[in-house]
């Protein structure tokens, strides 16, 4: 077998998107520890390079630009993949123009998934979009490992804070304690300007943070710029905002991996289908995961430590994607019961 020492991926998505790619690079990267690795995304998932250290250098891509600037982009990722000297590329996405970019790169291994181009692939793959999306995305590496590389029964991502990060003291508990609830409320703001949402409204939110200090424990609030507008309404509420055992930390985190050396102290995280998701899945945290019309099965892993929560009362979820690309009017997935999250904190 090859033994590559440049290898260029593409990944085009948002920021959970590249943390559920991550199992893909990893295993390769455990295959080839020699191997230089670049990463092809869109800008507003750049971020992911300061969550492991497993990516070497990026290229940012605006593959959703409007018009012929769409194709201008296409046409600088290519001269950019002739000139980088990359021996294999691997590429997600289903369509057929993902082998003829791949083709046009010159690169001499190609891997992707089976389209009526794949015959320009040197290393085509089966697309199984009925598994869980790190596992889809690690069928792409397939052709470049043996059997007994394959190391994970489900490829899910790992992350790793830092070993001297110290948690801030007004983070900590008594005694030393660091454990707390870590409740993220929102998702991104193109997802709610595309009119998909995923998050319940201002109300279960307010009952979710209020069960919790019933309970009395620590909850602390995270949120980025994306989620000012949520944070706001349910500071409104004093009854939370005044809780000595309440934590408003929006906006306070100082980068991505800033927030995941805090998260990474959490006893448990409770959030919707959003990236902070994907972060607690690859830091092993015990997760409480608010679905409406998203796949659970395809976006969370079956492991002891998740849960997730879905209005189980309809029968027509999920549906988003397969069956509809934005949310319907009544989106009664999201009428979800604070009680239901409760019992699992």
């Amino acid at each position: 077998m090859e033994d590559f020492k440049n290898a260029l991926f593409i990944n085009y998505g948002g920021l959970g998107d590249e943390i559920l790619f991550l199992p893909c690079i990893e295993d390769f990267k455990k295959k080839y520890p020699n191997c230089k690795i670049t990463l092809c995304l869109e800008s507003r998932a750049k971020g992911i390079k300061s969550l492991t250290h497993l990516i070497d250098e990026i290229i940012e891509v605006d593959i959703k630009a409007a018009g012929l600037k769409k194709y201008f982009n296409v046409l600088g990722l290519i001269k950019k993949a002739r000139q980088g000297k990359f021996d294999v590329v691997i590429s997600s996405g289903k369509s057929p123009l993902v082998a003829i970019i791949l083709y046009l790169t010159g690169i001499k291994r190609r891997s992707g998934y089976f389209s009526e181009t794949a015959f320009l692939l040197t290393d085509g793959v089966e697309l199984d979009e009925n598994q869980y999306a790190g596992s889809m995305y690690h069928d792409l590496i397939l052709p470049y490992l043996d059997d007994e590389d394959i190391y994970d029964e489900v490829s899910v991502p790992h992350l790793r804070a830092d070993d001297n990060f110290v948690l801030p003291d007004e983070l900590q508990g008594e005694q030393g304690e660091k454990g707390f609830v870590a409740l993220h409320p929102g998702v991104s703001k193109m997802s709610i300007d595309k009119h998909i949402f995923k998050c319940p409204d201002t109300a279960f939110w307010h009952g979710i943070i209020k069960g919790v200090l019933e309970k009395g424990k620590k909850l602390v609030l995270f949120g980025g710029p994306d989620d000012k507008e949520i944070i706001e309404k349910i500071l409104e509420d004093k009854e939370i905002s005044s809780s000595a055992n309440f934590i408003n930390y929006f906006g306070k985190t100082k980068n991505l991996r800033d927030l995941m050396n805090i998260m990474s102290y959490a006893n448990t995280l409770i959030c919707a289908d959003s990236a902070p998701l994907h972060i607690g899945v690859g830091l092993g945290l015990n997760i409480v995961a608010i679905f409406g019309p998203t796949n659970e099965e395809k976006l969370v892993p079956k492991k002891d430590n998740i849960k997730v929560i879905v209005n189980k009362k309809i029968d027509c979820r999920p549906c988003l994607w397969h069956k509809r690309m934005v949310n319907c009017n009544q989106s009664q997935c999201l009428n979800i019961d604070a009680a239901d999250v409760l019992v699992c904190i």
